[in-house]
């Protein structure tokens, strides 16, 4: 018998059902569902995501499009635009949460230790990216007369290279703003991308900033 799994299905072979079931249960993310599991979200979302989907409607077509090829991705068949609407509203954000951590801890521990360019010093990385929303749909997030977009904002641990913090801001708030509420460890290096370095601890973890 051939067997057969596509880019997608290996991807998902990353994540351990196991883990993914001892999280459902841990969070009660499946509580009062019917018929639409936590698995069968997920694979939808990720599918979302990696296919950069724009719509319910792109996210189950796309599925159906898989025709019998869904069983290695672990899911009988592609939900409904209803069904995913709804588990998507209801559904806590929690299980999302523990398998993100369950990953990252699978991560640190296949993770490179040693470097070619090394500092003595603990060393940390702040930059920010842009994300477009649509203004009409999305008022709150005003950015330019035309346009609407907040802010992502992470820090990158060079120990292995992970985010070790992400925040969300309006389109318009400065990185230097950020940088000026951080907490670092004593005598660690933190930089910017932008033409900004962030200097030694001061006394409580805080740093001075300079920046262009």
């Amino acid at each position: 018998m051939n067997k057969f799994s596509s880019m997608f299905g290996q991807v998902l072979q990353i994540f351990s059902k196991k883990e993914f079931y001892l999280a459902v249960r841990e969070t009660q993310s499946e509580r009062g569902a019917k018929g639409f599991s936590s698995w069968n979200q997920f694979v939808a979302m990720l599918f979302c995501q990696l296919g950069q989907a724009r719509s319910l409607r792109e996210i189950c077509g796309g599925l159906a499009s898989c025709l019998g090829k869904l069983k290695h991705l672990g899911i009988d068949k592609a939900p409904s635009r209803s069904t995913l609407s709804y588990a998507n509203e209801k559904r806590s954000f929690r299980l999302y949460e523990a398998v993100f951590y369950q990953l990252l801890e699978k991560c640190r521990m296949i993770a490179p230790r040693k470097k070619k360019f090394r500092f003595r010093n603990k060393l940390f990385s702040l930059d920010a990216t842009l994300i477009e929303l649509c203004v009409s749909l999305f008022d709150w997030a005003t950015y330019r007369q035309t346009k609407g977009a907040v802010k992502l904002h992470l820090l990158l641990d060079h120990d292995g290279y992970f985010p070790v913090f992400a925040h969300i801001t309006d389109g318009l708030t400065h990185e230097v703003k950020i940088a000026q509420n951080l907490s670092f460890p004593k005598g660690s290096i933190s930089s910017w991308t932008g033409a900004m370095w962030i200097m030694p601890s001061l006394p409580g973890g805080r740093r001075r900033v300079f920046g262009s």
